[in-house]
């Protein structure tokens, strides 16, 4: 996803978004590449000085286009917009929740489609510089060249050979530091996209949990003032029974008591159902506090993570100041070198006007 050849993007607009890339085979229909909303992000490339829009879910990009200045994004509803890539040979939606997300989102895309227009007319424009450069530079070159090859060979000193030696060492050593770094920067970005996958994840569980919670909590509340009322029910009758009993013959009759009867024990059936379902929720409860606990345990984690991230981004650092160094070092070296070239050039010129000058002595 992100090659090691590449110098670090850096993200300048981020969304979240619902993804969907066209059907391939029917070019109509819609298929959706995530679950959720997922995190959709601007990247500008410094080295290469092009944008991409990226987006990850889980371990994979699921979006990974490159913008050219020829892109045109349309909104096709008021939540909806699309582009095609046809690099990817592909046509991305996306899906928002409001409209002001989808204006915002468009509004950034013609910003980065005109910056890479302006960054593909200033590289056309270098390229044809240094062209024009090179064809000017050409004669000189040759001319050179035939001077070189006229002039008579002159033995080097050790001194020069030397610094070279040092510099292609230094060359080598640069290059394998750049490719460490480009390799840490690489692992950098892909953990950040991670843990921020991650932590929208834990938080829209969160809310579940919590939404699941509340509704249970009001629904033992509720039971509880219903077993309550039913209990006083309960011992009300019972009283009345035992008056009826007491009083024998001058109280209501059989009938009566038989209706009671079976009213009573309708009530403790009824009690002991609700007993069974305050019992259930009890035990979802004590699951609720096992997810929660799980919860808490991915948060210290997503916080281990985080703090790995922030040693390797020191490292990083690190890194780039040892390579900002090594390549004044480089430079420091470079100068020297073109300064003993500068002294042996016109060593060598006196040795060609000494030569030219025994030549004539000769002569005569």
């Amino acid at each position: 996803m992100f090659p090691l050849h590449r110098e670090r993007e850096q993200p300048i607009y981020s969304t979240r978004a619902h993804v969907f890339q066209i059907d391939p085979a029917t070019k109509r229909n819609w298929i959706p590449a995530s679950k959720h909303a997922v995190t959709v992000s601007f990247f500008y490339d410094a080295n290469r000085h092009a944008y991409r829009i990226i987006s990850v879910g889980g371990t994979k990009a699921i979006i990974n286009s490159m913008i050219s200045p020829n892109m045109t994004f349309t909104k096709t509803s008021q939540k909806f917009g699309q582009w095609a890539d046809s690099r990817a040979n592909t046509v991305y939606g996306l899906g928002f929740a409001t409209e002001n997300q989808l204006h915002q989102f468009a509004e950034r895309f013609k910003e980065v489609k005109e910056a890479a227009r302006m960054a593909r007319e200033k590289s056309q424009d270098k390229m044809e510089l240094s062209s024009a450069a090179l064809s000017i530079a050409a004669p000189q070159f040759s001319q050179d060249l035939c001077d070189e090859l006229q002039s008579p060979p002159v033995m080097c000193v050790n001194g020069p050979d030397d610094k070279l030696f040092r510099s292609q060492s230094a060359d080598i050593t640069l290059s394998s530091e750049k490719e460490r770094i480009k390799k840490m920067l690489s692992e950098g970005s892909i953990c950040e996209m991670n843990l921020e996958a991650e932590l929208f994840t834990l938080q829209d569980s969160n809310s579940k949990l919590m939404a699941a919670l509340h509704e249970a909590n009001a629904n033992v509340e509720q039971w509880k003032k219903q077993l309550a009322a039913y209990q006083d029910e309960t011992e009300r009758l019972r009283d009345q029974v035992a008056d009826l009993e007491a009083h024998g013959g001058q109280g209501p009759s059989d009938m009566l008591k038989d209706e009671l009867t079976q009213s009573l024990e309708e009530l403790e059936n009824l009690l002991k159902a609700k007993d069974e379902e305050i019992r259930i929720l009890q035990s979802k409860k004590s699951n609720f506090h096992e997810l929660e606990q799980e919860r808490e345990e991915a948060i210290h984690r997503l916080q281990e993570l985080e703090r790995r991230n922030a040693e390797l981004e020191r490292r990083v650092q690190n890194a780039e100041q040892n390579l900002t160094s090594a390549l004044e070092d480089r430079e420091h070296a470079e100068n020297e070198v073109q300064r003993v070239v500068q002294i042996l050039d016109v060593k060598i010129f006196d040795l060609n006007d000494l030569r030219q000058s025994l030549v004539k002595l000769i002569s005569k």
